[in-house]
Parts: structure tokens; sequence; C-alpha cells
């Protein structure tokens, strides 16, 4: 299945990663040819990928806000959770990965995938129905940083079942009284932190299955923040913390 690629970050990191089939690249009429979008014609020459110009209009048509340039790919390539826990040994690192359990807003889900890849994760687990896929609007959102990532599609409570016997701990982010504080949890060692939906949270069987749960604390009159924010939080306590560890 072909889609289009729109954003000139988007079109940059996936042409880049080199993990998408490329069909052709489509340029608005006019466009000045310099910075990321000379880059891009750059990457696009190094790989013999067509180049067209085209009139405006035609590339609003596929997205508003194309940002004058428009990628025809492949479709995104999911992987298996056995590739993921490979990648944490080719770099002999214990596991790190977050599990996104029923995202349903691109932004979100997008904001999520950028703080991923900029932490170093090994790779993101999502559920098979339910959520949020990684569509262009999705790479949009992360500005190419899904581009750079491994996620793998499977059942969840599989997945963490799967984890457990690799030695990988399952902790779940979520704000009920008997969670435990950041201070109070191990990052360190195999770690896989599940965020939970918008509205919904972890759904029950998820949570069932995590080792224990962690809230982040919070001093303000709101109740929660939202999945990005909070994801993307966890995920940096945790990259610092595994960060000191190997310092040491």
């Amino acid at each position: 299945m072909k889609e289009y690629i729109y954003s000139r970050n988007a079109v940059y990191e996936t042409l880049r990663a080199k993990r998408r089939q490329v069909f052709a690249l489509q340029i608005a009429e006019g466009a000045q040819e310099k910075g990321r979008l000379a880059e891009i014609l750059r990457l696009a020459e190094a790989r013999r990928i067509p180049v067209g110009r085209v009139p405006r209009p035609v590339l609003d048509k596929i997205h508003p806000a194309h940002q004058g340039v428009v990628l025809e790919a492949s479709g995104y390539p999911y992987v298996t959770l056995a590739d993921l826990l490979d990648r944490a040994e080719q770099r002999g690192e214990a596991p790190f990965l977050p599990i996104l359990d029923t995202l349903n807003d691109p932004q979100n889900f997008g904001a999520l995938l950028r703080t991923a890849e900029a932490v170093g994760v090994h790779g993101v687990l999502l559920p098979l129905a339910r959520t949020v896929e990684v569509t262009p609007a999705v790479v949009n959102a992360s500005s190419g940083a899904s581009e750079h990532l491994l996620i793998a599609r499977m059942n969840l409570s599989q997945a963490i079942d799967e984890l457990r016997a690799a030695g990988v701990w399952t902790v779940g982010l979520d704000q009920a009284p008997e969670a435990r504080l950041p201070s109070e949890v191990r990052w360190t060692g195999g770690l896989a932190l599940v965020v939970g939906s918008e509205g919904e949270g972890i759904r029950p069987l998820v949570k069932s299955k995590c080792d224990f749960l962690v809230r982040l604390p919070m001093q303000g009159k709101i109740e929660s923040l939202n999945a990005a924010v909070a994801g993307s939080t966890a995920l940096y306590l945790a990259y610092l913390a595994r960060q000191q560890s190997t310092a040491h």
C-alpha cells in the first residue's frame, strides 16, 4: 500500500532512514530549493528517486501542511517483538521499550514517538487493535522520528509475558493512589513502560500484567497530564536514571 508522506522533516527522515520503498518525490513549483529541501533533493538524487515539480494546489489536495514537498512511499514497516529485543542485544544494553496501549490521538502518538527516539529506546510496542497506527499524520507529528524506530504490533498481554520471560520489568504509568513514586522505582535493567490512552488509561488486563505502577507527583490543580506529556516525562526519568547507572 502506498502512502503520501508530507512536510519537510517527515520526508527528510523517511529518506534518511531508508526503511521504506520510495516511488516518487513531488516538489511545489517555485519552492526555494535550499536548506532542508536541498537536503531532501540530494537524498532523492542519491537514490535515483523520480522528482516532479508540480503546482502547489496539487500538493494541497494531498495535505494542506505539505510545506512544498510530498513523498510517495510504501506503508510503514512494522517489525516483531524479537526484533526489538535483538536491537537491545546488538547494542549490548538492557531492553528499554515503551508500550503504548490504545492511543487514539495522532499528535500525542507522534510526540511520544519523537521522545522515544530521542532517549534511545530499542523499539515501541503497540496493540493489534483500537490504536492509532503509523500514518503520514503520525510521521509528521513525530518530525520523522517514527522512521528511525522499530515498532511492533501484537497482543500486549502476550508481549508482557514474553518480556517477563526475557527478564524485562513492566511498569505501568498510572495515577492510582497505590502507584509508586518515581523515586521508588528502579528504572535500570530491562524495562518496559506502559502508557495508557488519553481517556481510559491502561486497559485493566494490561494493567494487571504490570509488575507495578508508577505515578507522576503533581502539585497543581489539574488532575492529570495528557498521554504525550506524562509518557515523555516518564521516558526521560528512565533515560536519566539509566545514563547515571552506566556512568558509574
